[in-house]
């Protein structure tokens, strides 16, 4: 399979994801910049983690209008796996790729060291080999990272199965808990906690390893 890495100016974990799919997986990884307007060559995409345009204004604002969006989003529609990793996480919701916000750490300070996650959604493009109820460990490193959304829209995500991870230990006061979302089709996934640092068991921990894999079955299944 043939993964997209979207990076912009201030993405710092490309590596780290490339390191996993590259190395680890043994799967062709391909770097897209902000620029692109043709994704359909690939079978992924993934948008990682950094601090995209310095978060001038607010974390993913400004990548959220780059061209590769509009690019992304027809990726999305057309089923394909998406996956937005902390500032990839943030890029999305500012794209209204998925809905809710993400905004200051209520500690009003920066997070960043290991967390668990419970599996709430076991049949999205990333948690299709995970065990629903399951407990992950990831580290988080963010200082934008609680996710907010009204009631209403709460209510709603609950009611269509769009909550896929929640903390166990919430690190920055995110509402109901909740660490990442999908769209409804389950193909779009975003999370603030780093799966590529947990993907080999020397970095203390490889459960996130397992996300990408769930990737890489789901790709096989959809061809």
């Amino acid at each position: 399979m043939r993964v997209a890495l979207a990076f912009f100016p201030g993405t710092n974990c490309d590596f780290d994801v490339e390191r996993v799919i590259a190395d680890v997986l043994r799967e062709e990884i391909v770097r897209v910049n902000h620029k692109v307007t043709d994704l359909s060559e690939f079978d992924s995409i993934i948008l990682p983690g950094g601090f995209s345009y310095g978060d001038y204004l607010r974390a993913g604002a400004i990548a959220a209008k780059m061209p590769i969006m509009n690019a992304i989003k027809r990726f999305a529609m057309s089923g394909k796996p998406v996956l937005g990793i902390c500032n990839g996480f943030q890029i999305l919701l500012e794209a209204k790729i998925l809905p809710g916000a993400l905004i200051k750490n209520s500690s009003n300070r920066f997070v960043c060291k290991p967390v668990k996650v419970k599996v709430e959604r076991g049949d999205t493009a990333f948690t299709l080999l995970i065990e629903e109820g399951s407990v992950l460990r990831m580290p988080v490193a963010h200082a934008e990272g609680r996710y907010f959304v009204d009631e209403s829209t709460l209510r709603q995500i609950e009611r269509k199965d769009m909550i896929v991870f929640r903390y166990i230990d919430n690190p920055n006061g995110s509402i109901a808990n909740i660490a990442g979302i999908s769209n409804k089709e389950g193909n779009v996934v975003g999370l603030m906690p780093h799966p590529e640092r947990a993907s080999e068991k020397i970095l203390g921990s490889d459960d996130g390893l397992i996300m990408f894999k769930s990737m890489i079955e789901y790709v096989k299944r959809r061809l």
